[in-house]
């Protein structure tokens, strides 16, 4: 038999309709094993473990994501895998971190939910929970074929830190362009194995400091002087630069002298581009030349939702600077591809 950990958020997944305003509120896991009578013929000994209250997703925070990783570290020596149900508006995001704070997993995280409530006629909340389940208890030769973790929507098994929500009104709600998918789920299931990660042998380690010092600068034709600087100059380590096609920005001198003042009060900006497909180049173009020049920080194609949970996670770790700017550039948990 197998053991399954379950922690469940909370979600469109476990979701019913309130009659007398007509929106949707969360329920709780009782609603969801209700409509699944199949769950009762698996071979599965599943351990709920459901959040009170439960969250929508759009109040994920740090203080949760901890509490789901040391939910984790906690019960880790006595299930073979863990599924995670949580709303797909953050998912990305909680998937993210997690990767970043459980090192060493040797076992699957599965972050799943649905579109539609569980007890809507047409959801994809049956589906996707059952192939969640499935995958959190698939192994070879004694150990567990998915070693990371995953999102599992639609039939599609995605790298957790590799994925970002690009749909909100289709099955299909996630995609991971620059990294294959994991698993696709059909008749059977059909393991991409050489795309995933082992992490056999390797100490499974729980981190737990995280510094949201982060900012945002997302560019734009026109973005104004005074906006740019609020950004530079609010108070954080870290900056995630949201920037045009393979890494490029404008070249005014107020712009790169910003920057450049920026850095030098030992704050790191991470470059990473606005196209959903496709990497950083530093140096490419002339327009990115400058970027280089001054020690903005290569993002390559991490997403955007990775470039901001690894600052979270670096900057917990590491009080160095210099440290997290090296780091942030290296690929640590399969994130980023290096292209140089």
């Amino acid at each position: 038999m197998n053991n399954i950990f379950i922690i469940y958020t909370g979600g469109t997944i476990g979701m019913v309709q309130d009659p007398e305003t007509g929106t949707f509120v969360p329920f709780d896991f009782e609603l969801i094993a209700n409509n699944l009578p199949d769950l009762s013929r698996l071979n599965y000994k599943l351990t709920v473990h459901s959040f009170t209250p439960i969250i929508d997703s759009s109040n994920m925070n740090p203080s949760i994501w901890l509490e789901m990783a040391q939910l984790i570290k906690d019960n880790y020596d006595s299930y073979d895998g863990f599924v995670i149900l949580h709303g797909s508006d953050t998912m990305a995001f909680s998937a993210s971190i997690l990767s970043f704070m459980l090192e060493g997993l040797q076992k699957p995280v599965v972050f799943s939910g649905s579109q539609l409530p569980i007890g809507e006629i047409r959801t994809d909340a049956r589906e996707n929970l059952m192939t969640a389940l499935e995958i959190a208890s698939a192994k070879r030769e004694g150990r567990s074929i998915i070693q990371e973790v995953c999102i599992l929507f639609d039939n599609k098994l995605f790298r957790g830190n590799r994925s970002f929500k690009y749909n909100s009104a289709k099955f299909e709600a996630f995609r991971s362009p620059n990294y294959p998918v994991l698993v696709e789920a059909g008749i059977h299931l059909k393991y991409n194995d050489d795309a995933l990660l082992d992490n056999s042998n390797k100490e499974f380690i729980l981190h737990t400091e995280l510094d949201n010092r982060v900012a945002v600068l997302k560019l734009f034709p026109g973005i104004s002087k005074i906006t740019v600087e609020a950004i530079l100059n609010s108070d954080v380590r870290g900056i995630v630069m949201e920037t045009f096609g393979s890494g490029n920005t404008m070249t005014d001198a107020w712009f790169l002298n910003l920057l450049e003042g920026c850095i030098q009060q030992g704050k790191n900006i991470v470059d990473i581009s606005q196209c959903k497909v496709g990497s950083v180049e530093l140096g490419r173009y002339e327009t990115s030349q400058g970027l280089k020049a001054i020690g903005v920080l290569n993002g390559y194609d991490m997403t955007f939702e990775a470039a901001v949970t690894k600052l979270m996670y670096l900057q917990g770790e590491l009080d160095d600077q210099q440290e997290v700017a090296y780091w942030m550039q290296q690929d640590i948990r399969g994130e980023l591809t290096i292209n140089d």
